[in-house]
Order: structure tokens, then sequence, then C-alpha cells
């Protein structure tokens, strides 16, 4: 499967289990609860593509020394980690979201927003925190273009994300 029928099951998945009668709830949550785990496997194999994609992308175009590779690589591992974290938040907010996108109440609609808004902020402050830390192993214009690549990247990534959650319907 692509990465986007990939993310695109993930969504209509979570979308396409209305409740019915007592009976009928309670199979489909089991079914619902087995075919959730899949769906959330697929979700990691598809975050764990796009971090390989982006290390090799970064890669071809940050054009490393050795010896900066060598500092570099490990520094940009930690940093990736950390990021995952972090995103780890958005991905759940917004499985939260699409799974109870018929029945968002105001107050629920509200938080789910500020917690992706979260998510982008201590995006920010990671990327502010690493700055200087890449900035002692590579030049001035490497890590510029480093956070450009970056920046550029993750935003890709929450385009397609973005054109596969339902807009708010008030």
């Amino acid at each position: 499967m692509t990465r986007m029928t990939l993310l695109s099951t993930f969504f209509v998945a979570a979308l396409a289990f209305p409740s019915t009668s007592r009976c009928q709830a309670q199979t489909q949550a089991n079914a619902s609860t087995q075919q959730q785990g899949s769906i959330d496997q697929d979700i990691d194999l598809l975050r764990k593509d796009v971090r390989s994609q982006k290390k090799q992308l970064i890669a071809a175009n940050l054009q490393l020394t050795d010896q900066e590779a060598q500092k570099f690589w490990p520094i940009y591992d930690q940093y990736t980690a950390e990021l995952v974290k972090i995103n780890d938040a958005k991905y759940a907010a917004l499985k939260e979201y699409v799974q109870n996108y018929e029945t968002l109440s105001d107050e629920r609609a509200t938080s789910i927003t500020k917690q992706i808004i979260g998510v982008d902020e201590a995006a920010a402050q990671l990327r502010m925190k690493y700055v200087p830390i890449v900035r002692n192993v590579l030049s001035g214009k490497k890590t510029a273009l480093f956070f450009q690549l970056d920046r550029r990247l993750v935003m890709l990534i929450d385009i397609q994300l973005a054109t596969q959650v339902p807009i708010v319907n008030p």
C-alpha cells in the first residue's frame, strides 16, 4: 500500500464505525479494537518510512563531509527522537478528532485544537533548542539549510495529513 493509501485508510476506518444497537455496537467495538490496532501499526510504519525518507532527503541535500556527518547524525537522531515524542501527541489528537468527528462537542473541538497548536509550539521550541547544538558541528549556512529542509519536509507531511482530515462541521 502507498503511504497516502495507508493514511486514507486510517481516517476512513476511523469514521466508518457508526454506533447502532447495543449488540451490534459490542461486536463492532471488538472488531474496531482489532482493526484499530492494525491501523495504528500501519500509521507507525508510515511514520517510520517518512522519517527514513526525510533523513535520506536531508543527507542528499546537506552534503556533509565525513567529519561533519560523524558529528551531525547522532544529533539528528536525538532531535528526531524528541520530535517523534512531540508528534505522538499530534497524531493522538488527530486520531481522537477523526474517531469522534460526528459527535464532537464544542468543548472537545476546542481542546483538540489547543492540543495541536501546543504540538506546533513544542516543535518550534525543540528546533530553537537544537539550533545551537547543530551549529556547534555545522557551519551557520549548513545549520540554516538543515532547519530549512526539516521545516519544508514537515510542512509537506502536514499538508498531506491535512488533506485527509475532514473539516470541522460547525
